[in-house]
């Protein structure tokens, strides 16, 4: 009695085994999914189809251990766990943690709850639509059905990077590829409304078309019998292609686009259990548009894969990124190094431009160009000339192309090119052009030891020549001084203050209103912020650079109205503006309520136009050098005004204009996402929903009223833009400030924060080592 199992039907099989199924069918949810079902990361639990080839549940994310995704897979017994590929995700690319949960609600919506980031991150919309259950196919389609069990909503409809059989791809729908990187997250298949499909790099670059088609298609699908087809209006096919297999006997399929940006269809080998590739849209992987991404140009090995190699140079980076060697900061003459049989485009921006001209004009029209990094000539009749200003270059490399491209390269005699050797980095190498080697030659000794002897008298005079005009400068400057009343420059506009006078108006430091910042009281009760400077800085020159601040007059910086410089007190008196600080707002609840989208938009564009008045139109250069957003006041419009620009002066601190840009691009996130973890964890993080297709995830929620998208996108690529690592990268604040009132384009930027990780991984090792 005890070893019989009611379960398994045998009173044959071992008590354990039987409670092993029984653990087995619990774990597994099949047939109709009822109303209130719910699924959990913590239970692992699955809705299976009836037939039992498809699963549905929370599967661990390849690319991130602590993350889950909520999706589609193979089921079936005859595929082991390790080939079970996932045919469809929920919101794509969508990962939650392991506080999430997915339910068909009594409403009846399937929705995606993840606590930890914020609540309810996916849902099907389909609540108060009658909808009576829900049912995974055995075809693998997860349906919502209502009360006549017509269907409401299907996953069919929402595809991510795979068709399954049967499946359409409907106008306008498309596939896009998983993201593994950079350059990945920008493929997509794409059903045009002129009935094409076109694979596409970011929404500009069409590197592969199904066809000009006879008719206008409806829709792609994929059958079971392993061909590809566009289909008219009565579902009859007007183009196919065709797998190797076609018409086998193959149990699964399914058409994929894969990371690398190529299309593909894949079968099930029962002989060699795995999946077997058996058509791809193209056929030479180098003609997929940024194949080899940054990391160099595409090229075919022995084993007939294409792989990426550097025929220029790679950069000192840990991932080996390959870039045009060129750089404007270049200040030696520059050289264009010849490659034959290569073909090269750039891809941050993924558009260059063209000119019809000759081969030498070409080469030439570069050198001269202080912005050009690499030109490839078409040799094939056509004279065009792609003229690229990017370092983020790419091609292709193959004895049968005829095109040629030079590559600009600085003159350094220093420099050596990393991770190659001198054959490998000589245009005389087998894929480059064979230029003719350089002479050597070799100066006379008596024309160097005049040239030494003529350059030393040289020094002797100019040195002459500055002590005396230093001489009398200082002649002047002291004069100058003994004439005014304050022993300095100051700006007639300031109100100069004593110690004693700004103990008084501040009632002895009683308000403090934030760091070394205290609220003060006028003549008239006029407002006021005093901040408390610690710094030791000399008397004239503290008011030398308090003169050059408190010229500054712009409507979106804070004007500095007074100083105290006496008895080693430093004090600095400014407008007193109502709402506080940006970063008081924000972190506080009610006031953030206030700040609209559109609020925080104009906020955005008033700090911008702020430093890019300090940067461009002061008579000296100013930088702000600690842009944060405790130091972006807002007034009683919530309007933005920026304060303590120039301070870092008063410490001796350079700063530069690449410094602000990058404060600037943390303030614009903050502003969108309303996180201020540390800016790695929220720059990644939105750049990854970003390049996903999912930038309004990035928006915070505590936004009340309408998004503009329009200006969301505008505004995260800026903001990605002024936070790359190269600083040659980053716009001018001039170009943010068009950017953002929408009079200039802005292309998709590459990922931002990469570099930095690295070079800050490699300094915690050597600390470490």
């Amino acid at each position: 009695m005890l070893n019989k199992c009611i379960f398994c039907g045998s009173s044959a099989l071992p008590l354990l085994l039987c409670l092993y199924f029984v653990s087995v069918l619990l774990s597994v949810v099949v047939s109709e999914i009822v109303l209130g079902s719910k699924l959990s990361v913590t239970e692992n639990k699955l809705w299976v189809s009836s037939n039992g080839d498809f699963a549905l549940g929370y599967f661990n994310n390849p690319d991130h251990p602590n993350q889950y995704i909520l999706g589609i897979r193979f089921d079936s017994d005859s595929i082991p766990v390790d080939k079970q590929v996932i045919v469809w995700v929920a919101g794509a690319e969508l990962t939650v943690s392991n506080q999430s949960y997915f339910q068909l609600t009594q409403e009846g919506g399937l929705v995606l709850f993840d606590s930890s980031n914020g609540g309810v991150v996916w849902t099907s919309d389909t609540s108060g639509k009658s909808v009576s259950s829900a049912l995974l196919q055995d075809d693998g389609n997860l349906v919502i059905l209502d009360g006549n069990k017509d269907v409401v909503w299907q996953s069919f409809d929402t595809p991510s990077d795979t068709l399954l059989p049967g499946q359409n791809l409907s106008v306008h729908k498309m596939l896009r590829a998983q993201s593994r990187s950079s350059v990945s997250s920008y493929y997509s298949l794409y059903m045009s409304e002129l009935g094409k499909l076109e694979l596409r790099w970011e929404t500009s670059v069409i590197y592969w078309v199904s066809g000009t088609p006879s008719n206008v298609s409806l829709r792609a699908s994929l059958s079971s019998n392993g061909s590809f087809q566009l289909l008219d209006e009565r579902s009859e096919a007007f183009w196919s292609v065709f797998a190797e297999d076609h018409n086998d006997n193959v149990k699964f399929r399914f058409l994929r686009l894969d990371v690398d940006g190529n299309l593909r269809v894949y079968s099930w080998d029962e002989d060699s259990v795995s999946w077997r590739s058996v058509w791809q849209a193209v056929e030479n992987q180098c003609n997929v548009f940024a194949t080899c991404g940054d990391h160099g140009v595409c090229s075919f090995g022995k084993s007939g894969l294409a792989i990426c190699k550097c025929p220029f140079r790679l950069t000192m980076e840990s991932n080996s990124k390959c870039l045009a060697p060129f750089e404007q900061s270049c200040d030696t003459r520059v050289s264009m190094v010849g490659y034959k049989h290569t073909s090269l485009y750039g891809i941050y921006p993924p558009n260059d431009s063209v000119i019809i001209t000759s081969l030498d004009s070409c080469r030439s029209l570069c050198k001269k160009d202080p912005l050009c990094t690499a030109v490839t000539y078409l040799n094939d009749g056509t004279a065009q000339c792609r003229i690229k200003k990017t370092q983020y270059i790419t091609g292709y490399i193959d004895p049968s192309l005829s095109s040629i491209s030079f590559v600009k390269t600085c003159m350094d005699p220093l420099a050596v090119l990393p991770n190659t050797s001198p054959a490998a980095a000589s245009p005389s190498s087998p894929s480059l052009s064979s230029s003719k080697p350089k002479k050597s030659y070799r100066l006379p000794i008596r024309f160097l030891i005049d040239a030494v002897l003529f350059g030393f008298c040289a020094f002797i005079v100019l040195q002459i020549a500055v002590g005396i005009w230093v001489y009398k400068w200082r002649v002047a400057i002291v004069r100058k001084q003994a004439s005014s009343p304050y022993n300095g420059l100051i700006s007639a506009g300031l109100v100069r203050w004593t110690y004693a006078e700004i103990k008084e108006v501040t009632q002895n430091f009683k308000d403090q209103l934030g760091p070394h910042s205290f609220k003060a009281l006028l003549q008239k009760n006029q407002p006021a912020l005093v901040k408390k400077l610690d710094t030791q800085i000399e008397d004239r020159r503290f008011r030398s650079i308090v003169s050059i601040i408190g010229g500054i007059s712009h409507k979106n910086l804070v004007k500095l109205e007074g100083y105290c410089c006496e008895s080693g007190h430093r004090c600095l008196v400014y407008e007193f503006l109502k709402n506080g600080s940006l970063e008081e707002f924000m972190c506080d609840l009610e006031s953030c309520k206030r700040l609209t989208w559109r609020n925080r938009m104009l906020i955005c564009l008033g700090v911008a136009k702020a430093i890019s008045y300090l940067h461009t139109e002061c008579r000296d250069f100013v930088s702000h050098g600690n842009l944060k957003c405790g130091n972006v006041m807002l007034n009683e419009n919530l309007e933005a005004k920026v304060t303590e620009f120039g301070l870092q002066k008063l410490d001796g601190i350079d700063t530069y204009a690449e410094k602000d840009v990058e404060d600037f691009g943390k303030i614009v996130l903050y502003l969108l996402s309303g996180r201020q973890s540390s800016h790695e964890d929220v720059c990644e993080w939105s750049y990854n929903k970003w390049v996903s297709g999912y930038g309004w995830r990035v928006v915070d929620k505590r936004i009340e009223g309408e998004v503009e998208f329009e200006e969301l996108e505008r505004a995260l690529r800026i903001a990605f833009w002024c936070l790359q690592f190269d600083e040659r990268m980053r716009p001018s604040m001039g170009e943010v400030v068009n950017v953002l009132e929408g009079t200039l384009t802005v292309e998709p930027p590459p990922p931002p924060f990469h570099s930095r990780t690295l070079q800050e991984d490699r300094l915690t090792g050597a600390e470490l080592a």
